[in-house]
């Protein structure tokens, strides 16, 4: 049985699952804002000025979204099911480590 610290860093700590590096989230989250506001800007401007309204009310505001990272112990069950499915790692050695990955809830709903 892992200890209660071990439980709480695994509920507790996050870590990046979209795909990218966690360091360049800081400039691409403020890219992804800025990019929607431009085109929304845009569309406004042109329907003010055009008065080709029907056509381009038709279309939603453009939005982005950021999203939070995953627990650290969905991550690490994650990798060892993958490394099971893939032949990296036994069956008989990856169950008894998933099981070890026991998190405590910290109160909120991890995603």
């Amino acid at each position: 049985m892992i200890g209660r610290e071990k439980r709480l860093s695994y509920a507790k700590d996050r870590r990046n699952d979209y795909g990218e590096n966690d360091k360049s989230s800081r400039k691409n989250i403020r890219r992804n804002k800025r990019f929607p506001h431009r085109a929304n800007r845009r569309r406004e401007h042109q329907i003010l000025h055009a008065g080709v309204e029907e056509v381009l009310y038709l279309k939603r505001p453009k939005r982005w979204r950021k999203y939070r990272d995953a627990p650290l112990g969905e991550i690490v069950q994650d990798r060892i099911e993958r490394r099971m499915r893939m032949g990296i790692v036994p069956r008989e050695v990856g169950d008894p480590r998933i099981s070890r990955i026991q998190y405590v809830s910290v109160g909120r709903d991890p995603r």
